[in-house]
């Protein structure tokens, strides 16, 4: 699945919020919901690395957003192999967005940010997760998922 094009993509701040989204979590919402109001339109990058095993199909990840954000025209999917910054450009991104739950992902981040800028010129922003979204990840999701307990409620908006 691609990103819908526009002929004015050049005039429009979009950000591109690139993960594995595997699944895509109420965090990962949130995040879009609130960047919503920042930005004019939000590309959601599924990113494909052959090196990690996912529980999903990137197929199945990319039409479970689209789903989800169905009456949201603002909010578009690409799903992508190789750099993040390479497929940020192709979609005409003006910046990268990611979500930070805890002083952890936010070193994490800031590394990648410097490196993805002096890779492609591109900022980061970063939202801070609501204190109660802080403590779920695609991780904790899959585990419980596998223990039989529902994870749904994860894709809810």
């Amino acid at each position: 699945m691609t990103a819908k094009s526009s002929s004015n993509k050049q005039n429009k701040h979009i950000a591109f919020f690139a993960g594995s989204f595997d699944p895509f979590t109420i965090g990962h919402a949130s995040v879009v919901e609130r960047a919503l109001h920042l930005f004019d339109a939000i590309v959601i990058g599924i990113g494909i690395n052959p090196l990690k095993t996912s529980s999903m199909e990137a197929e199945r990840r990319a039409k479970a957003i689209v789903n989800l954000y169905e009456s949201e025209p603002r909010v578009t999917i690409h799903t992508y192999t190789g750099l993040t910054t390479d497929a940020a450009r192709e979609v005409g991104a003006s910046c990268l967005l990611r979500g930070v739950r805890s002083v952890k992902d936010f070193e994490y981040e800031r590394d990648m940010a410097e490196i993805n800028r002096q890779l492609s010129g591109l900022e980061t922003v970063l939202l801070y997760s609501l204190p109660d979204h802080a403590a779920v990840s695609s991780s904790v999701v899959r585990e419980l998922q596998a223990f039989g307990k529902d994870g749904a409620r994860v894709l809810q908006r």
